[in-house]
């Protein structure tokens, strides 16, 4: 096939230019319910309205976006940034850390983004659990990564680092490389601290010790188990042979991409897209650079595309070859 060929475009698509998108159906319903004056409109080149507003009004704003007609059902992100290092804010709020709330309407086939400005004397905001059971986990790392308290959470604890862990990693003054830190010494003092976080106690993962009869047995599954793939735990409730609950433990999977982001270019960052998924190879890069590409204003040629489509069906041909094979080899045909 010659790769030079021209391939039809979509010329209809919109070009990724900044907009407010002010004139967007969800932006008016907000406005006319709770006055524009209650809202900042940010322009963006992500084709999604953004708009600012103060954590007071959050819980409203969420619960009204919710009802609506054709109603906005699906938390589809929730995390922070640390921008105290900005330099320029174009008529945006003051903030030294922002908290953003990324929405979906399944009917409406459109997304809204919520941010939330808020000072570093005062990192706290209300919990939206009560409005999106989801929520939990989101709120759980911005926690621990960030140190923003969610207030009416009903587990705040860190996710993705160990118990004993000092701070909150993504922090932009919190270090990106080790040999910032000061040497590592594990005396006997902190060896007995590790050694006391590591000692299980079913209250921290949220669960109980028993019930009025007799105690609960707990079980580790993982986080290197025959049936559980990669480093992942789960730590099970047991009465009897009944699992009375499941807490799923995912830290294992944090490699700090995003710190690691800090120390490089748009361009030189591509190689630590593949660290995502080891078979997945272009796969992991393209929402990367697909994104670098819509915020630069980047088209690139006819060819570029097919190569990148070509390139990602053999990797997805590879992770199906692999997939097949575990499976095998987990129903006993090896």
């Amino acid at each position: 096939m010659k790769l030079t060929r021209d391939f039809p475009r979509n010329d209809t698509m919109a070009q990724w230019q900044t907009a407010d998108h002010q004139d967007t159906q969800v932006v008016g319903e907000l406005f006319a319910h709770f006055g524009t004056e209650r809202f900042t409109v940010q322009s963006t080149r992500t084709g999604v309205p953004v708009l600012w507003l103060s954590r007071e009004l959050l819980q409203d704003v969420i619960g009204f976006l919710r009802k609506i007609p054709s109603p906005f059902v699906m938390l589809y992100d929730l995390s922070a940034t640390d921008e105290r290092m900005r330099s320029h804010r174009d008529g945006l709020p003051q903030s030294d850390f922002t908290v953003f709330y990324h929405l979906l309407s399944i009917d409406r086939n459109a997304d809204v983004m919520l941010k939330v400005p808020l000072k570093e004397s005062d990192l706290t905001l209300p919990t939206i659990t009560n409005q999106f059971p989801n929520a939990n986990w989101y709120e759980r790392e911005v926690w621990d990564l960030m140190g923003i308290t969610f207030d009416g959470h009903p587990h705040l604890t860190r996710i993705m680092m160990p118990k004993s862990w000092q701070g909150h990693p993504l922090r932009k003054d919190y270090p990106a490389r080790a040999t910032e830190f000061d040497p590592f010494m594990l005396d006997a003092v902190k060896q007995d601290l590790e050694q006391d976080n590591l000692r299980f106690k079913p209250e921290e993962w949220g669960m109980s010790r028993g019930n009025e009869h007799e105690d609960y047995m707990f079980l580790n599954l993982g986080p290197n188990h025959p049936s559980a793939h990669g480093a992942f735990r789960l730590v099970l409730q047991l009465d009897g042979e009944e699992i009375r609950d499941c807490v799923p433990d995912i830290g294992y999977h944090h490699r700090g991409a995003e710190k690691m982001g800090e120390r490089q270019s748009w361009h030189s960052y591509i190689p630590y897209t593949d660290r995502v998924e080891y078979l997945g190879g272009v796969m992991n890069n393209l929402p990367y650079v697909l994104a670098v590409e819509k915020l630069a204003g980047i088209t690139v040629p006819n060819r570029v595309d097919m190569i990148r489509v070509m390139m990602a069906e053999l990797f997805r041909i590879q992770s199906h070859l692999l997939f097949l094979g575990t499976y095998i080899q987990d129903v006993g045909a090896m």
